[in-house]
């Protein structure tokens, strides 16, 4: 078993976590730090992937801009994906061999301990063959998206624990044209993200062979302060991306 860094994060901006994260990406493959994995919730942003179409992104700009919700064009696989307050979002940033840099096995890995998360709510997720994720009766609780760079991996999964299901009628959830829930919805009551957290990093111990060791935000700057030089510059979406209603 593997010693990696389990970082909770609290709610931060997704232009700070991407560039935290292209930071711990350079580490890692430098061998500078062990593998690790950021567990955070974004205010609210829409992300488009490598595979986003502009027409699943259902108002204008402007209108995003208006309620403060950023959108950011990124390199990890997928379509249009929202993240908010009430969503456990995370990032393991760890090295692919041990899974032999089968990206695909990898994927499959994120679901199962996903689908083992909500078990601690006994609730019965399942995978939908060709399309990652995870589901509960037909609609999505929570979102895969990766990036694999020199074997390393960055991005991964947001999960719905009780966000705010109104703000995906901005998009069209990855590309896919259904439905989403939540753990709060299924539940039919109110679920605090401390608890989801817990639940999901047991989860990803037992899937991914780790142990885990508790690191602040503090202890990621002073061991990402020897890293090697990496490109820190989150790029927001250009404004010609997105459609309109």
């Amino acid at each position: 078993m593997r010693t990696a860094w389990l970082v909770s994060c609290g709610r931060l901006p997704f232009g700070e976590a991407w560039t935290l994260q292209k930071a711990l990406l350079a580490a890692r493959q430098a061998g500078a730090v062990p593998d690790t994995v950021l567990l955070l919730e974004h205010p609210p942003v829409i992300t488009l992937g490598r595979a986003a179409r502009a027409g699943n992104v259902l108002v204008a700009r402007e209108m995003l801009a208006a309620r403060g919700i950023e959108m950011f064009q990124i390199e990890r696989g997928g379509d249009v994906t929202y993240h908010g307050p009430g969503q456990l979002v995370g990032y393991p940033i760890i090295d692919l061999t041990v899974l032999d840099e089968d990206v695909v096995r990898y994927v499959r890995t994120l679901e199962a301990a996903l689908i083992e998360t909500l078990a601690a709510w006994r609730i019965a997720a399942v995978r939908l063959r060709g399309y990652p994720g995870v589901w509960v009766g037909g609609a999505k609780v929570a979102a895969i998206g990766v990036a694999v760079k020199r074997r390393v991996t960055m991005h991964g999964f947001a999960l719905n624990v009780d966000p705010d299901l109104a703000a995906f009628d901005l998009i069209n959830p990855c590309g896919l044209g259904r439905p989403v829930t939540s753990v709060a919805r299924l539940l039919g009551r109110p679920v605090a993200l401390d608890d989801a957290r817990a639940a999901a990093a047991e989860a990803l111990a037992g899937a991914l062979g780790l142990r885990w060791e508790t690191r602040t935000m503090d202890d990621l700057r002073r061991a990402l302060a020897a890293a090697p030089e990496h490109d820190t510059a989150a790029a927001p979406v250009p404004p010609q991306v997105g459609g309109r209603r």
